[in-house]
Parts: C-alpha cells; sequence; structure tokens
C-alpha cells in the first residue's frame, strides 16, 4: 500500500503573514505580532521572536571540553554550557569570525582548527534565531575579555565522563549544549 506523507501534498508556504506589528524592540531582539492565513483559509496569530544567529563553540582537548559557567537570568541560575554568543553589532558576522571571538572571549583560548559540525535553530517553534556549531581543536591558552554583561562567568575543563556527569546532575542543561554535543559525538562517530 502506498501512502503518501502529509507534507507531499501542502503548498511551499502552508501559513503566510497578512500583516505584521512590531511589538517590542531592543539591541537584542524583535518581538512582533503576526496575522497569518493558512492554505486551507483559517486566519491566525503568531508571536515571532527574531534574534541574529549566533556561534556555539565546542572546544576539545585532552579527551574534555572546555565549558563555561554563568548565571542566566531567565532561570534564576548558573549552569555549565559550552561558549556560544552572537555580536548584535554585527548580527550578519562571518560565523567563523563569531566563533573564534566568542571562544577567545570567554575561555582565552585560541583554536588552531576550527571545524563545522553543523547549523540548528534554538527555539523554531517562536524564534527565528539559529546556531552555527564549530568544534575548535589544537587550543592554546590566552588572555578572556569579558563583556560587562558576562560578569561572573567562569571557564574549567571537565574530561568527557564529567559533562555527562554535570548532564545527570542537573548542571548542563542548555538545550544548544546538548545538540551541540550530539553533533560532535556524530562527527567523531562515535
Amino acid at each position: 500500500m502506498d501512502m503518501e506523507t502529509p507534507h507531499q501534498a501542502l503548498p511551499e508556504h502552508e501559513l503566510v503573514a497578512t500583516s505584521s506589528t512590531v511589538v517590542y524592540r531592543n539591541r537584542w531582539m524583535t518581538v512582533r505580532e503576526d496575522r497569518t492565513l493558512r492554505h486551507d483559509g483559517a486566519e491566525g496569530l503568531y508571536g515571532v521572536v527574531e534574534k541574529p544567529d549566533f556561534a556555539l563553540v565546542v572546544p576539545y582537548a585532552d579527551g574534555g571540553f572546555h565549558l563555561v559557567e554563568q548565571y542566566r537570568y531567565t532561570v534564576k541560575g548558573r549552569y555549565w554550557e559550552f561558549p556560544q554568543g552572537s555580536w548584535e553589532d554585527e548580527p550578519d558576522a562571518d560565523p567563523l569570525a563569531l566563533a573564534r571571538g566568542e571562544l577567545a572571549e570567554e575561555t582565552g583560548l585560541r583554536a588552531g582548527t576550527m571545524t563545522p559540525l553543523g547549523y540548528l535553530y534554538e527555539a523554531y517553534g517562536y524564534c527565528d534565531q539559529g546556531f552555527h556549531v564549530l568544534l575548535a581543536t589544537d587550543l592554546t591558552a590566552g588572555e578572556t575579555h569579558l563583556e560587562e554583561t558576562e560578569a561572573g562567568l567562569v571557564s574549567r575543563w571537565f574530561s568527557e565522563a564529567e559533562v555527562w556527569q554535570l548532564i545527570a546532575e542537573g548542571s548542563f542543561k542548555d538545550a544548544a549544549s546538548m545538540a551541540a554535543l550530539a553533533l560532535f559525538q556524530r562527527h567523531r562517530g562515535a
């Protein structure tokens, strides 16, 4: 029996905006409200957060990872994650330059080799932000250059086993970092 998958019968754009209103904007994001029309004629409303893409770096050396920990206001806690960030003043920055910059800024590390692992979306149910995942190897130490918003950020090396323990303990919860770890495992062939 031949079964057609649902997406084959649908138009390229199943949902289109008939109007869009910016309801909030600051230097980091724009929030808009779109009136929508579905291909079958149903109208709706959709809230969208627009944010520039970011780079997430997986710094790997000596069988482990360099992680950063910082206070995350929205969830009222400190968690370990991979170095990551965007340049609000340069939203179209080259992902490789952005990754090198964020790695040096947050950890002081410089990478001799940067390998792209993939491009993912942060939370495409409500936000258009994506991120480039890059593996950083051949690392050398240097000085950090933390931004004012990164006050209290700390960096530390963890063995792979310790990272899995952080995950089990609930100290490593960043979804983007978890997805990057999966891309790393795939790249390594594990």
